[in-house]
């Protein structure tokens, strides 16, 4: 049989940069099997999968080129802004069940809105664990004065803070990338530097994942995520909603939202928002 696989952009700007998923609607009866084939075939960094569920609206599943993870942010923009597209869905509030858990997702007529898990600060790394990665050296990376930290808002990430100007000259280096990740049960690096207050955007980042298939990304809904926890523990701006620009290393921009809620200094709510825009559709044998 052919599957239909709807290719969106997600986090686009004006309708355009973002980052390219695949989603498959009425994926019930899909194996793992077929929904990874699926995914390489498509080639982007993330496919997702939505099927039913008895107990809240949608399952979704997310499929790298190697590999099935438990989120992916930007593919859920992306699934969500395309059945809004068609009218599978109306506005309002839906319940995604994902293998990172029972996520919230609000859908409008000008953005999809997605709550995320509650941030795990899981460990701090030396800017030693990272330097020879990405090419910067440690002395560098420590002049920011800001911790290296792994957060996860569904998925684990090595949040890394580089000084302005620095971003872009990131040359990483693939297989110490990698090992790093799974030394210290991280998906990837999140690299960010801090625009200048009254900028349009708080950050820019780049985000490298090697270790599930992925090169670089030009969106990355949970990772930023976690950086906006980061930020609101340790960055002290006047806000704690966040604009973030992914992307301009690969000339495809993106845009990103995200805001967290806090109650006596404690984060009670992440979300990340963004727009998406349709591609295209493709049909794989399987």
């Amino acid at each position: 049989m052919n599957i239909e696989v709807l290719l969106v952009s997600a986090f686009t700007q004006n309708g355009k940069g973002g980052n390219p998923a695949g989603v498959v609607l009425q994926a019930d009866g899909l194996t793992n099997e077929q929904k990874l084939y699926i995914a390489k075939a498509v080639g982007f960094s993330e496919t997702a999968f939505v099927s039913k569920d008895d107990e809240v609206d949608f399952n979704v599943s997310f499929f790298t080129t190697t590999e099935e993870v438990d989120f992916c942010g930007y593919a859920t923009l992306a699934a969500f802004s395309v059945m809004f597209q068609q009218g599978i869905i109306t506005e309002g509030e839906y319940k995604q069940r994902t293998k990172a858990g029972v996520l919230k997702v609000s859908v409008n007529s000008t953005e999809v809105i997605m709550e995320q898990c509650l941030p795990t600060r899981i460990e701090q790394l030396n800017a030693r664990d990272v330097s020879d990665a990405i090419g910067i050296e440690s002395s560098i990376l420590e002049s920011t004065h800001l911790p290296i930290e792994i957060i996860s808002t569904g998925l684990p990430d090595i949040i890394i803070p580089v000084p302005k100007g620095y971003l872009d000259s990131i040359v990483l280096d693939e297989a110490k990338a990698t090992a790093c990740c799974k030394k210290h049960g991280a998906v990837g690096f999140h690299v960010f530097e801090l625009n200048e207050e009254g900028d349009t955007y708080t950050a820019s980042c780049r985000n490298f994942a090697p270790l599930v298939g992925i090169h670089e990304e030009s969106a990355t809904g949970s990772a930023s995520g976690a950086l906006a926890c980061y930020l609101a523990e340790h960055v002290k701006l006047n806000c704690n909603s966040y604009v973030f620009e992914q992307g301009r290393a690969m000339g495809c921009s993106s845009l990103i939202k995200a805001r967290v809620e806090l109650s006596n200094s404690m984060i009670t709510k992440v979300v990340v928002s963004g727009t998406a825009t349709m591609q295209g559709s493709i049909e794989i044998p399987v």
